[in-house]
C-alpha cells in the first residue's frame, strides 16, 4: 500500500526542506524530539508522540529537493521489505508544494499512517502559514503512560515553554526565589544532562544556542538513552544510587514544574493537559519525601479543593498558587 500526499506552503524550497529535515524546525509541528544526521547512509530517531518513536536510515539527501528515508516504528520487528518515505519538493508560483509519498505498507499500517500525515502534513502547513502550529493534541495526554512516556510529554510541554522565552525575559525573578530565568535555565540544562550522563548518553550543550535548542539536545539524547535501558534497577547519580523510575520521576518533575516556573514568570499561560498534570503529582508524592522539604523542596502550599490539576501539583512542590 502506498499513501501520497500534498500540501502547498508558501515558502521557498529551502525553508520547506529545513522544516521537513531540521530538528529545531521539526518540533515545531512533527516531532518531540529528533536527532537527525543528514547524510545518505545517516540514521535519525524522532519521537513523534509520547511513547512512540520513529527510526530509520536517509538513502537520498537532495537540499531544496527531495529526502528519502526508510521508516519504522522503533521497538517494532523490522519488516522484510521496510516502508520508505520521499519527500519531493517542487517550486511553484508563491511558495512549494511538499508532496509525501510513503511506501511499502500494510493494509492496516496504512490506515493508522494515512491519519497520521494528514494529521502533521496539515500541522506544517500551518507552520509555514502563520508561523505556530500550535500545541500537537496528539502529544497533550498519552495513554497508555508510564514514568518515560509522560517524561517525554512534559518535556513537549516544557520545550513549548522555552521557544518563547525572549533575551528580555531572561532577568525577570521566578518562583524558585534564588533563581532568574536565566539562572533557572542553567538549572534545567545542568539537572537533565547530569541525568543524561549517568545514563551514558553523549550530550553537546551550545551555551549560545536558545533555552529550547539546549534543552532538547539535553533532554533528547537523556530520553534515547533511558529507553533504550528501560525502567530497571538503579541509576548511580554520583550524589546517590537512585531506582531508576525515581530518575524518570525527577525528570517529570524538572520539566512540567520549570515549565510552569517559566510561564509563571513571564506572565504566559502553561498548556498542558489535566491527565498528565495528575499523573505528574502522583509521581511527585512518590518522589518528594519530608526529608526533602526545606532543601530541594519548600513546605506544600494550600490550594482550593477545586483547584486544577497543574495548580495542584505546583503547590505541592511548594509553590505559591496566586488563586489558592
Amino acid at each position: 500500500m502506498t499513501i501520497d500526499k500534498s500540501v502547498f506552503l508558501p515558502v521557498d524550497p529551502d525553508t520547506a526542506f529545513s522544516l521537513i529535515t531540521e530538528p529545531e524546525r521539526l518540533r515545531r509541528w512533527q516531532t518531540v524530539a529528533a536527532r537527525v544526521d543528514l547524510r545518505v547512509g545517516g540514521d535519525y530517531r524522532w519521537t513523534i508522540t509520547p511513547g512512540h518513536s520513529a527510526a530509520g536510515t536517509f538513502t537520498e539527501v537532495e537540499p531544496g529537493r527531495r529526502v528519502v528515508f526508510t521508516w519504522g516504528w522503533e521497538g517494532s520487528a523490522p519488516a522484510a521489505d521496510a516502508s520508505t518515505v520521499t519527500i519531493t519538493l517542487v517550486p511553484g508560483d508563491g511558495g512549494t508544494t511538499v508532496r509525501l509519498v510513503h511506501e511499502g505498507l500494510t493494509p492496516e499500517e496504512a490506515v493508522g499512517h494515512t491519519e497520521g500525515w494528514v494529521h502533521y502534513l496539515g500541522r506544517l502547513e500551518a507552520l509555514a502559514t502563520t508561523g505556530d502550529a500550535g500545541a500537537d493534541d496528539w502529544a497533550a495526554a498519552p495513554d497508555p503512560i508510564n514514568e518515560l512516556i509522560s517524561a517525554e510529554a512534559t518535556l513537549a510541554v516544557a520545550q513549548r515553554v522555552l521557544a518563547g522565552l525572549t533575551a528580555a525575559d531572561m532577568d525577570l525573578p521566578t518562583p524558585c526565589a534564588e533563581f532568574t530565568v536565566a539562572a533557572l535555565v542553567e538549572h534545567l540544562i545542568g539537572s537533565v544532562s547530569g541525568i543524561g550522563k549517568a545514563l551514558g548518553a553523549t550530550l553537546a550543550d551550545d551555551a549560545g544556542a536558545s533555552p529550547e535548542v539546549r534543552l532538547a539536545n539535553a533532554a533528547a539524547p537523556t530520553l534515547e538513552a533511558f529507553n533504550a535501558r528501560g525502567l530497571y534497577g538503579t541509576v548511580d547519580m554520583g550524589f546517590a544510587v537512585l531506582p531508576a523510575a525515581t530518575v524518570a520521576n525527577i525528570l517529570n518533575l524538572e520539566f512540567l514544574v520549570h515549565a510552569w516556573d517559566f510561564a509563571t514568570a513571564t506572565g504566559r499561560t502553561l498548556e498542558a493537559s489535566p491527565m498528565l498534570a495528575d499523573y505528574v503529582l502522583s509521581l511527585a508524592r512518590n518522589t518528594i519525601a519530608p526529608s526533602m522539604r526545606g532543601k530541594s523542596f519548600a513546605e506544600a502550599t494550600l490550594v482550593e479543593e477545586s483547584a486544577e490539576s497543574l495548580d495542584r501539583l505546583v503547590a505541592f512542590t511548594g509553590r505559591q498558587v496566586s488563586n489558592a
